[in-house]
């Protein structure tokens, strides 16, 4: 694997997790450079999303700790998590718009919320980024008026109006037609460069992930298959990276004992 001598951004260390008594992640050990667009895959039940759950403080693990800019998020109390937040832009897969306010105003919103900005600096701060995702002019439209792709691009406005060090995407170009998608694909690019952010996308989709990622990390039931570029991930000789890759299904068998337990409860 290579190595990556940048200052860490975030850091994961023997990460366990539950969701009532059933186990989501299994001891996880991640790290991601400054200025590093990490790519998060594997398949469903496979426990990226739950990992991004976590990476943005919004469980506490079973075990473990999850260090942001060199902060323990698992220790923070809530004041604490809040002004780190500042410093985190977070793009959900839907877009998470609010239906009743204009794109400006959607924008704006951490700006209100962390800020003691006037009116007219944030409508300014808000405009600036509209212009960096190609979507200068439309701030005064509401979310329903826009396209899938305008609102993930809105979406993404809002996550950096407040110059984050960190970016997070949750399946960004679910949805998307692949032209709409490779434009979301130039834009992350352009963030990272322009603005230095370190990146984490979590994305099942293949082409995007090859074409952005610095490194990509594959999850398989809790664990971490692999962590590497994107040259060795490809080559990688692990049969459920490239069924994964190559979209073959699994051919797991079936254990007789742990399949009656399951049909009988006991």
């Amino acid at each position: 694997m290579q190595e990556n001598k940048k200052n860490v951004a975030i850091e994961v260390n023997d990460l366990v997790t539950h969701y009532g008594p059933r186990k989501i992640l299994d001891g996880i050990n991640l790290t991601v450079s400054e200025g590093e667009i990490m790519i998060i895959m594997g398949g469903s039940g496979s426990g990226k999303s739950t990992l991004l759950r976590y990476l943005l403080g919004l469980g506490i693990p079973t075990s473990g700790s999850i260090k942001l800019l060199g902060k323990d998020i698992t220790k923070l109390n809530a004041n604490e998590m809040f002004e780190l937040r500042k410093n985190m832009g977070v793009a959900f897969q839907g877009g998470a718009l609010l239906s009743s306010m204009t794109i400006g105003e959607n924008v704006k919103l951490p700006l209100r919320e962390h800020t003691e900005l006037n009116e007219k600096t944030m409508d300014i701060m808000a405009r600036m980024k509209l212009e960096v995702v190609n979507l200068g002019g439309f701030e005064e439209l509401m979310p329903s008026e826009l396209s899938g792709g305008m609102i993930k691009r809105a979406a993404v406005a809002r996550a950096i109006v407040m110059d984050p060090k960190l970016m997070f995407f949750d399946e960004p170009s679910a949805g998307l037609d692949p032209v709409v998608s490779a434009e979301l694909d130039d834009l992350i690019l352009r963030l990272r460069d322009a603005m230095n952010m370190t990146i984490v996308v979590v994305t099942h989709e293949l082409d995007s992930a090859f074409k952005i990622a610095d490194r990509i990390t594959v999850l398989d039931r809790g664990h971490i298959l692999m962590s590497d570029t994107v040259e060795e991930i490809k080559n990688s000789d692990n049969e459920r990276i490239q069924s994964l890759l190559n979209r073959r299904p699994s051919n797991d068998m079936i254990n007789a004992d742990e399949y009656l337990s399951r049909l009988t409860g006991m």
